[in-house]
């Protein structure tokens, strides 16, 4: 089975650094939002793919673990790993490296679940998102 990713390359501004001159914690959702939009962008399982699928994916676990500091000016790469699983969700795998020497910075995971137009949870996995895993050999 093929193994799904991508890339997004990061340099830090300004505002998102805190007072120590290190990335705020709340920066890390963005970044890793970047990736999945790279992702999405790449695969034709972005946000309004799934909209217009007739469904919602709301993030419902978002977790990082920090490894070595990100300060404002580097430059970093975010990869992004798709983990397939049976179960009716899109689940990601992150890493930050540095550009400079590939020192991995962050490391993280986030959860999706699908929602009807209804804002019902969609305990099965919808057709398109069948037909997506189809298509990528995934099934």
């Amino acid at each position: 089975m093929q193994q799904l990713k991508a890339s997004k390359e990061i340099v830090v501004r300004f505002n998102e650094v805190d007072s120590m001159n290190i990335v705020w914690h709340g920066s890390y959702a963005l970044y890793f939002e970047d990736a999945r939009a790279a992702f999405g962008e790449k695969y034709g399982l972005g946000y309004l793919d799934i909209y217009a699928a007739g469904y919602y994916a709301p993030l419902v676990d978002l977790s990082f673990t920090f490894k070595n500091p990100l300060l404002y000016g580097n430059k970093a790469r975010v990869d992004i790993v798709f983990r397939n699983v049976e179960a009716a969700k899109i689940i990601f795998h992150y890493e930050i490296h540095a550009q400079d020497d590939n020192r991995l910075l962050t490391a993280g995971q986030s959860t999706q679940v699908f929602l009807d137009r209804e804002y019902r949870l969609v305990w099965t996995n919808p057709p398109f998102y069948e037909q997506w895993k189809r298509k990528h050999h995934l099934l």
